[in-house]
């Protein structure tokens, strides 16, 4: 079950979530407008899922940076959203993918306990120019049923993320 507007405003009040920082006028009819943060990462070698990426990290400028089809960018949430009771799930916006642009579509599902600024895997169909703090996707928050298991205490590997997360797959390889 999707929190609508108003379940979403009396759960952050009741602390239920967290949203830093908020401001009660992005939330939409069912979600949370987030924003594109300030760091990029671009990958511009091949990748190997048994080895450690190398990605250069930069700032995106006020001004803004134009992004380039056939590369990989991981970005960031401006915003860090965490909650121990709903679990939630990040998806692209339609007014950033009508630019062709296509952001994190691998792992939406953050689950109960996440605490995250989200690591964002961010494609383009042509050269677009991005700004930081621009609206760049929703986050909706659902309702679980059956007993809560925090991710907090699972021992995951992206538990607590405050930047860009890089892939991890190459730990399990070796």
């Amino acid at each position: 079950m999707i929190l609508t507007r108003a379940e979403i405003v009396k759960a952050v009040e009741a602390g239920d979530i967290a949203i830093e920082p908020f401001d009660a006028r992005r939330i939409s009819p069912n979600a949370y407008d987030w924003r594109l943060g300030d760091t990029i990462r671009v990958c511009e070698t091949d990748l190997d899922a048994a080895q450690s990426s190398e990605f250069i990290e930069q700032t995106v400028p006020a001004e803004g940076m134009v992004l380039q089809p056939e590369k990989l960018y991981l970005g960031v949430t401006h915003e860090r959203t965490h909650s121990e009771r709903y679990a939630q799930m990040i998806n692209g916006d339609r007014t950033v993918g009508a630019l062709g642009v296509w952001v994190h579509v691998s792992a939406p599902l953050g689950h109960v306990g996440h605490a995250i600024r989200w690591t964002l895997e961010i494609r383009v169909a042509r050269p677009v120019r991005i700004y930081p703090g621009m609206t760049f996707g929703k986050i909706i928050f659902l309702k679980t049923r059956g007993e809560a298991a925090s991710y907090q205490n699972m021992g995951q590997k992206y538990t607590r993320s405050s930047g860009i997360d890089m892939s991890r797959l190459h730990e399990e390889l070796a």
